[in-house]
């Protein structure tokens, strides 16, 4: 790598970087943030579950299209030499696939039931689907934590990953 290469792979990291760190921040803010705070001011638990699952959903279609955003940058500085990020592409993929999980599976299933139960004139916890619905939410919401913990350690390992670069660029 020449030396005019490393300002371009270290704008290119750090652009990766703040993407990143701005994308897990969203989900941190709406997964422990907003949700809970949806369910402990309203009353109505099928109205803050509606509320909450609409944004879930918005997350989780952010999710979808900034991680592969950022598998294709990964894979650009992977392919410019950057060899440190290969293990942040394996990670962003398991986030991907969590996030494709909640995004085509598991909201549009949860709100399915939801709908269902809905026009049978009850909210779905007292439905004939109560049970199916708790044990799809428990597993979305697995899901939800164990992206939302790899985006925690794809955050740390790019920081150390991006001042790694920069202290090389220096010398």
């Amino acid at each position: 790598m020449t030396a005019l290469d490393r300002p371009h792979h270290l704008s290119a990291q750090r652009l990766f970087t703040l993407i990143a760190g701005l994308w897990v921040g969203s989900l941190i803010t709406v997964g422990y943030l907003v949700a809970p705070a949806i369910f402990s001011t309203m009353t109505d638990r099928q109205a803050a579950g509606m509320v909450a699952g609409s944004i879930f959903k918005i997350e989780a279609y952010l999710s979808v299209t900034v991680c592969i955003g950022l598998m294709v940058l990964a894979n650009l500085l992977v392919n410019r030499g950057l060899h440190q990020f290969r293990l942040i592409r394996w990670l962003l993929l398991v986030m991907l696939f969590c996030s494709i999980g909640a995004a085509f599976v598991f909201i549009p299933w949860m709100n399915t039931l939801r709908d269902n139960a809905l026009t049978q004139g009850m909210p779905v916890m007292l439905s004939p689907s109560a049970t199916l619905f708790g044990r799809l939410h428990g597993v979305s919401s697995v899901l939800f934590m164990l992206q939302s913990t790899l985006g925690i350690f794809l955050v740390w390992k790019l920081t150390r990953t991006t001042a790694r670069s920069a202290s090389h660029a220096v010398s």
